[in-house]
C-alpha cells in the first residue's frame, strides 16, 4: 500500500484549482481530464488529483444545495442515492462525479496509487479509493455513503475535517468511508473554513502538536 505525507498531500489539493499553471504541479502532470464539469489530474508519480467544485455547473450536477434557479429548486436532501456498481449505496450526484473519474481512468489504462481529492473531489476520493483498493486522503469532506457498517475496501481513504466546516457533516444521514480524522482548529475562520488553505494550516497545527500522524496510511 503506498503512504503519502499528508502535509504534501494537503499542499497538492490546495494546488489542484490551478494545477495547469502552479509551478510545483504543472511538470508532474502525466495527464487531465476536463469532462462534464469534472476536473482532476493524473501526476507522473501515480496520484490521482480531484479538485473541488469550481463552478455553478459543478454545483447544479452534484453537490448538495439550496438555491433556485430558474423554475428549478435544488434542495438538500437525504433522499438522493443510487447503488454503485459495488452495491454500496451512494449520493448520486458524487457517485455521477467519481463515475467520470473512474471512465476516464479506466478508457485511457491508468492506474493510480493513490488519491487526494477536496470537498468534492473528497467525496470522489471517497468511492474511487474503495473501487480500486487504493489508499487516499480527502480534504473537508462531505459524506457520500449510505450504507450503513462496514462495506469492502472501506478502510482505504482518511478524511480530514475541520470540526468548523458543516460541509463535512452533509448529508446529515450519510456516512464516510474509511477513517475521519476531525480537527479543531487553534482559532476558528470568520466566513467560509472549507477553502484548502484553511486545511493547509490546520493539518500543520495538528501535526506539529503530535495530534496527526505524518502519513497516511
Amino acid at each position: 500500500m503506498h503512504r503519502y505525507p499528508i502535509a504534501t498531500a494537503a499542499l497538492l489539493a490546495e494546488a489542484s484549482y490551478t494545477a495547469k499553471k502552479h509551478a510545483s504541479v504543472k511538470s508532474k502532470i502525466k495527464d487531465s481530464l476536463d469532462e462534464d464539469d469534472v476536473q482532476a489530474y493524473f501526476l507522473t508519480n501515480g496520484v490521482l488529483l480531484i479538485p473541488g467544485s469550481n463552478s455553478v455547473a459543478d454545483y447544479i450536477r452534484y453537490n448538495l444545495r439550496m438555491i433556485g434557479l430558474g423554475k428549478t429548486r435544488y434542495r438538500m436532501s437525504d433522499e438522493i442515492y443510487q447503488p454503485g456498481a459495488s452495491g454500496t449505496i451512494w449520493h448520486q450526484g458524487f457517485l455521477a462525479h467519481a463515475k467520470v473519474i473512474y471512465d476516464w481512468m479506466e478508457r485511457k489504462n491508468y492506474k493510480a496509487n493513490y488519491i487526494i481529492g477536496h470537498s468534492l473531489g473528497a467525496a470522489s476520493t471517497q468511492i474511487l479509493t474503495k473501487s480500486w483498493g487504493v489508499a487516499g486522503i480527502g480534504f473537508a469532506s462531505p459524506r457520500p455513503r449510505k450504507t450503513r457498517g462496514r462495506v469492502k475496501n472501506d478502510g482505504f481513504c482518511l478524511c480530514i475535517n475541520r470540526d468548523d466546516d458543516m460541509v463535512c457533516d452533509l448529508p446529515g444521514t450519510f456516512h464516510h468511508m474509511g477513517r475521519v480524522h476531525r480537527c479543531k482548529a487553534k482559532r476558528s475562520v470568520f466566513g467560509p473554513d472549507h477553502a484548502m488553505k484553511h486545511y493547509v494550516k490546520v493539518v500543520e497545527e495538528q501535526q506539529e502538536a503530535g495530534l496527526m500522524t505524518k502519513k497516511w496510511p
